[in-house]
């Protein structure tokens, strides 16, 4: 994860109800053993985006830093305390993974029963759109219902963060440029949306992208295409999907997205949502208002909340 402690930006590693500054566990590391060989990077990565560049080092180096904290909690308990590299997670600002990638492309339409509940023909292509990274915010921070909409809707998707970039990936190679996975909540202005007749204005609000709390590693999930998925809003259920019901697939986006546009490390891709919007709901809309609290949880990634506020 990504996290603020006096001020400053991190990487860390969340263990229960803790969080490993694995910043801090590459130096006691290094500390604990001057002079001998290390594959650890050293600094450790400062940011998110640093980090998944590690590709499929990334789990090896935090299990080891981990491990390492666990024996200094074990043996030195007032070292630890003292360098900080354990962190009650109440005492931390966890933020969005990536807090400003460079790019976020977003698929519309990818699941066969949201284009159901539209009345849409199913896409033969991915059709692609994309937000500001201004529109980033992280977990239990505020969505700010924009002044001028009046019809705001949320939407649960799976993000894909890029690890490895590149141009012109294959699809048998483009797993291998993943470098984790999240929680991606694509927020939209409905009337905006369709007023405009295309979708960029009203899906780029400031605070339109919650994402987080974690960046999963692609080998911690088995199969990043069998993922439940529930949106709750105030408690409710609103949609329930899976992974599953992709029309495109993450390898065939990665491929058709990078044909058009270089992928850089800690990109994001958002893949796309399920039925259960609330502008598609029946006997009638079923959209957001100010109070709100949305939780938005994918198996194995956790549970994004964020609570809607009036704009000021």
């Amino acid at each position: 994860m990504t996290f603020k402690s006096h001020g400053q930006e991190r990487v860390g590693a969340l263990e229960r109800d803790l969080v490993v500054d694995l910043g801090v566990a590459r130096e006691l590391y290094a500390s604990e053993h001057a002079g001998e060989a290390s594959d650890l990077p050293n600094p450790f990565p400062s940011t998110m985006i640093e980090f998944v560049q590690l590709g499929q080092d990334a789990e090896k180096y935090v299990f080891n830093l981990v491990e390492q904290a666990r024996t200094l909690l074990k043996s030195r308990p007032t070292e630890i305390e003292r360098h900080r590299v354990l962190l009650n997670i109440s005492d931390v600002q966890i933020l969005a993974p990536i807090p400003s990638p460079h790019k976020i492309i977003c698929l519309g339409l990818n699941y066969i029963d949201h284009a159901e509940e539209a009345h849409v023909p199913i896409p033969e292509k991915p059709i692609l759109f994309s937000k500001p990274n201004t529109t980033i915010v992280g977990p239990d921070d505020f969505i700010v219902y924009p002044k001028i909409s009046s019809q705001v809707d949320y939407e649960i998707e799976l993000g894909v963060v890029i690890g490895k970039g590149g141009r012109g990936i294959p699809q048998s190679e483009a797993l291998v440029h993943v470098g984790g996975y999240t929680v991606f909540n694509d927020i939209s202005a409905r009337d905006i949306q369709f007023g405009d007749k295309q979708w960029f204005r009203g899906k780029s609000f400031d605070t339109f992208a919650p994402t987080g709390p974690c960046l999963v590693l692609p080998d911690q999930v088995s199969d990043p295409h069998r993922l439940k998925m529930e949106l709750r809003v105030n408690g409710e259920v609103r949609q329930s999907g899976t992974t599953s019901n992709m029309i495109f697939k993450i390898h065939q986006i990665i491929a058709f997205v990078s044909s058009v546009m270089t992928l850089e490390p800690g990109d994001i891709i958002a893949t796309g949502t399920p039925a259960g919007v609330g502008f598609y709901a029946k006997p009638e809309k079923r959209l957001l208002k100010p109070g709100d609290l949305i939780e938005a949880e994918i198996e194995g990634l956790g549970v994004l909340r964020n609570r809607i506020i009036s704009a000021e």
